[in-house]
């Protein structure tokens, strides 16, 4: 009896330990997904237009990123300068300091030198209308940007939508049942795209404010420059 009991038991150790190996082999040989495998779960259609979305999201970016740089970008002595050669009346030589800078600033400072001698209001009318169209210039590409950032998320929802569809007409047309393979590429595609949508979207959300926030100290740095010049104008007067 004894020795019946014993051999249960060893059969049960046996049991166990080759199921915790199986388990242990399931779990190694378990595949892990690519990013490459989950964008082509996406479908192509949906996909990519993300992709491209994210391609110009990106270029606009980095391109803007730069040329805002560049624009809010003046030299520490710009403005003393400017200053001596009005007040010197050399205003050859500050214009040709305005067209050796090539910057916003200097393009608005360059317009109110080549007016001096009319009313201040013609010379700070010509200085807004120069800073309208060089922030119009460094605007160009973020309602773009704005887009993708709406659009992105929108497309990742269309994709859910038809990989539903997809799962759902799966399931009208199996008269012997459904099995889960054959809902899965649905349910992915419904799951991926939506994913890779919101990604898209939030990067470009991100990226967008981005740029506003460096455009709004660049037009306050042009507006200080401005008033800067004009106060620079009444100093011969006093």
């Amino acid at each position: 009896m004894e020795l019946l009991i014993l051999l249960q038991n060893t059969a049960g150790l046996d049991t166990a330990a080759a199921a915790a190996n199986t388990i242990t082999e399931i779990a190694i040989t378990e595949e892990t997904i690519s990013i490459w495998q989950l964008i082509q779960d996406g479908g192509w259609y949906i996909m990519g237009p993300l992709g491209i979305l994210s391609i110009i999201a990106t270029y606009i970016f980095i391109e803007r990123m730069l040329a805002i740089g560049r624009a809010g970008r003046v030299e520490k002595d710009f403005m003393n300068r400017i200053k001596d050669y009005i007040l010197d009346e050399k205003m050859d030589s500050a214009i040709d300091l305005c067209r050796q800078a090539d910057t916003p600033v200097a393009h608005m400072i360059g317009k109110g030198i080549s007016k001096i001698g009319r009313p201040i209001k013609d010379i700070n009318d010509s200085i807004e209308n120069v800073g309208k169209l060089e922030v119009s210039k460094l605007e160009r590409g973020l309602p773009t940007l704005a887009t993708v950032a709406g659009a992105a998320p929108m497309i990742g929802f269309l994709g859910t939508v038809i990989g539903m569809i997809q799962t759902f007409h799966q399931m009208m047309i199996s008269a012997n049942g459904v099995e889960i393979a054959q809902l899965s590429g649905g349910i992915m595609q419904a799951m991926v795209t939506t994913v890779a949508g919101l990604v898209i979207g939030i990067m470009a959300y991100i990226c967008y404010n981005i740029l506003v926030a460096r455009l709004t100290n660049v037009i306050n740095g042009l507006e200080a420059s401005s008033i800067e010049f004009l106060d620079v104008l009444d100093t011969p007067a006093k």
